[in-house]
């Protein structure tokens, strides 16, 4: 059993048409969500590893869970350029590709690829949308990470957390 932690970007800004689609940061709304969701988070996980895309809304939203996850550091976000995607495929060979000494792997990523990878792990229509800095959970009954292309519909979404949630709980403060 293999579990799959994904979180993608927080809300990133489209004030600046001269910047590149990598180059956009997050917007208020990211600045705001994203710490937010790490404290959720840090609630019910222990500090793990995160795999982040090396767009700039990505790094910066892994910067941001640290401000409230208590001993999330910098050193526990590794920049993976191949998570620079918005083709579930490629992040699925790149999940096959990863070692098996670890029974987890999270990642910090884009859509569509992560919303796709759901639903081709769990199954069609599991998930309409990964929000911007959504939370999915899977658990996927495989032994090996390179399994995980053959693994289709052999997975659980065993928990999601959305920020809108959030907003819910608290107020919207």
């Amino acid at each position: 059993m293999k579990n799959l932690y994904l979180l993608r970007h927080a809300k990133s800004s489209w004030d600046d048409p001269s910047l590149s689609d990598a180059e956009r940061p997050l917007n208020g709304r990211g600045r705001r969500d994203a710490p937010r969701m790490g404290a959720a988070l840090s609630a019910r996980l222990s500090t793990m590893t995160f795999h982040v895309s090396p767009a700039k809304r990505a790094q910066q939203t892994f910067a941001a869970l640290q401000q409230s996850w208590a001993g999330l550091e910098a050193q526990h976000g590794i920049t993976a350029p191949t998570l620079y995607t918005f083709d579930y495929w490629e992040v699925l060979r790149w999940i096959a590709a990863q070692p098996d000494d670890t029974d987890s792997l999270a990642l910090v990523g884009h859509n569509p690829a992560l919303t796709e990878l759901v639903n081709f792990l769990v199954g069609p229509g599991t998930l309409g949308n990964l929000p911007t800095a959504g939370w999915a959970e899977l658990s996927i009954c495989i032994d090996e990470w390179l399994q995980a292309p053959d693994a289709k519909g052999e997975g659980e979404l065993v928990y999601h957390l959305f920020p809108k949630s959030l907003a819910q709980s608290d107020g919207g403060h």
